[in-house]
């Protein structure tokens, strides 16, 4: 059951992290403020199986509609104004520390205490499923037009517009699509858990994001995914380190920087096509009659 809720939680966690290696890896806008769409998404599926017995499906895209609306009403006016670099990643912390402050203070979220007692419907194969849906959507997505233009936004935005890309666009449906991954997450964590409260999305949350982005690599959707996991379960097996298996877990995020500042992947991506190569390579390399 301990592994089974490990695992869980890093297919949780890949799906937050896919999501927003579309907007920051391929956009190339850093957002410190993730940690909020996922509790819209977790508050509005939570609230919807909790106080009104809505289906756990239904509450699910529920949530990924609140995030992806939430994102489209916040993301309109800032990036409208073109804000970039540290200016919008300081626009998404305040919107992360104000979705927070909304949620302690509202009567149906019963504030800083909290919603205990939630349906416990989010189990491994849900969420391992979920995140190969999430991870086929992005590659489709970034395979498309949108994803060449997103790719030229990031290289030079300037350049990307002159050519006719609509810079507000392209980064607008990059946002959507990252929140609504945000608030899936969100919603499965919040029906596994069975208990969520405010302080479960603060920038600490928002940050893991951010560094299992960077770490894995930005221009890959794999590599985040690669990250989040070992993110998520290299603390679990360094618990018998006590409280030296933080020290090394901040001691790995390092040297990921200083020995891959592109990161895990760079800017490749993993693909079965990668692993028939692999495949064909090894059989090449044994000797024949040997199995």
């Amino acid at each position: 059951m301990y592994i089974q809720g490990v695992l869980t939680v890093a297919m949780i966690n890949i799906i937050s992290a896919t999501g927003l290696a579309v907007f920051t890896g391929f956009t190339g806008l850093f957002s410190l403020g993730h940690a909020a769409f996922m509790a819209v998404g977790a508050y509005t599926s939570a609230i919807l199986t909790y106080f009104l017995g809505v289906p756990y499906v239904l509450a699910l895209v529920a949530g990924v509609l609140a995030s992806s609306v939430v994102a489209a009403l916040v993301g309109y006016p800032t990036l409208r104004t073109r804000l970039r670099g540290d200016y919008f990643a300081i626009a998404t912390i305040g919107m992360g520390e104000a979705t927070r402050v909304i949620l302690e203070n509202l009567k149906i979220t019963q504030g800083a205490r909290g919603l205990p007692g939630i349906s416990q419907y989010t189990t491994l194969p849900v969420a391992a499923v979920a995140a190969a849906i999430v991870l086929a959507l992005a590659r489709n997505m970034l395979a498309s037009v949108y994803g060449r233009n997103a790719v030229a936004v990031r290289e030079d935005a300037v350049a990307a517009e002159m050519s006719g890309i609509h810079l507000l666009r392209t980064r607008m449906i990059s946002l959507v699509f990252s929140a609504g991954c945000a608030g899936l997450a969100g919603g499965l964590y919040a029906h596994y858990l069975a208990f969520i409260q405010p302080v479960m999305f603060t920038m600490v949350q928002s940050t893991q994001i951010t560094a299992a982005v960077v770490c894995g690599g930005t221009g890959s959707l794999t590599g985040p995914a690669l990250a989040a996991f070992v993110f998520t379960v290299a603390p679990e097996l360094l618990r018998a380190a006590h409280m030296w298996r933080l020290v090394i877990y901040g001691l790995m995020l390092v040297l990921i920087m200083v020995f891959r500042p592109q990161g895990l992947m760079g800017y490749r991506d993993l693909s079965w096509s990668t692993f028939s190569t692999l495949a064909a390579r090894i059989r090449r390399r044994t000797p024949h009659g040997k199995r």
